[in-house]
């Protein structure tokens, strides 16, 4: 039996394919054992038996459904009972091209179950344990809209923007515990993302990153230290520049009376 790795396990939810898959393959090459969570257990096996054969690393598959409150307990509790879990990515989503107008309301309210609160709920699974250790990494994935939120559907670009304001309270609470986190913003990527959002010519377009250089771009920000990677940007700086002008607004929001420009006597 393969001894079990010195780097622990690596835990990855949407792991049967797409971007989930690439880290799967990316992180047993570098030495992790995984637990690849997902809810096609046919993909999930073939996955594994792969990444087995190719790295001989331990590889576990758990199917589950994190849209629903089982299957994110069922998760929940692996992580609970786990302590050789060292890293935590929070890759499964869904998102959709649709407008207010066209989406359907329970549809959106099943995205943010699990684009939210599964991504909450397993990372505060995993966070007391790893701070009890003074080690551990926490990856969860956001998206380019969390930024640019009028570009897809305003409910996943919203989805997105709370796991990127997520991240940042993470790191500030985390950061002096030995606990690494980083958000990554993957902008349009050659995934069935765009099959189930109901934009499929995306997975094709001009714009469009291979999901493996996505995924490499994403693991050489984590080496670098990078608590917030967004691998198309090309200029890193904009975002170095753009951050520090949210910060130093902050303070500015603290005044006692509303601004001059109201007009309240």
């Amino acid at each position: 039996m393969t001894n079990t790795s010195p780097k622990g396990v690596a835990l990855i939810t949407g792991a049967s394919t797409g971007i989930g898959a690439i880290y799967a393959d990316r992180l047993a090459k570098r030495g992790y054992d995984l637990i690849l969570v997902a809810r096609n257990k046919d993909r999930l096996d073939t996955l594994a038996a792969r990444l087995r054969l190719e790295t001989g690393r331990q590889i576990t598959t758990l199917q589950a459904d994190l849209s629903d409150k089982a299957g994110i307990a069922k998760v929940e509790a692996v992580i609970h009972k786990d302590p050789s879990i060292t890293m935590l990515v929070n890759n499964a989503g869904v998102g959709s091209v649709a407008s207010i107008l066209q989406a359907n309301v329970d549809k959106m309210e099943a995205m943010i179950e699990l684009n939210i609160t599964a991504l909450t709920r397993l990372t505060y699974a995993a966070a007391p344990a790893f701070v009890e250790r003074g080690a551990g990494t926490i990856i969860n994935i956001s998206s380019v809209v969390g930024i640019a939120v009028e570009a897809l559907n305003g409910v996943y670009s919203a989805s997105k923007s709370y796991v990127l304001s997520f991240g940042h309270s993470l790191q500030k609470d985390l950061a002096e515990k030995g606990v690494r986190v980083q958000t990554v913003l993957p902008g349009a990527t050659a995934t069935e993302f765009w099959d189930v959002a109901g934009y499929a010519p995306q997975k094709s377009s001009e714009i469009t990153m291979r999901a493996e250089d996505l995924v490499d771009a994403a693991l050489a920000g984590l080496d670098a230290g990078e608590t917030v990677t967004i691998p198309g940007l090309h200029e890193g700086e904009a975002w170095t520049r753009w951050e520090q002008e949210r910060r130093d607004l902050a303070p500015k929001f603290r005044n006692p009376k509303p601004a001059a420009r109201y007009h309240v006597a």
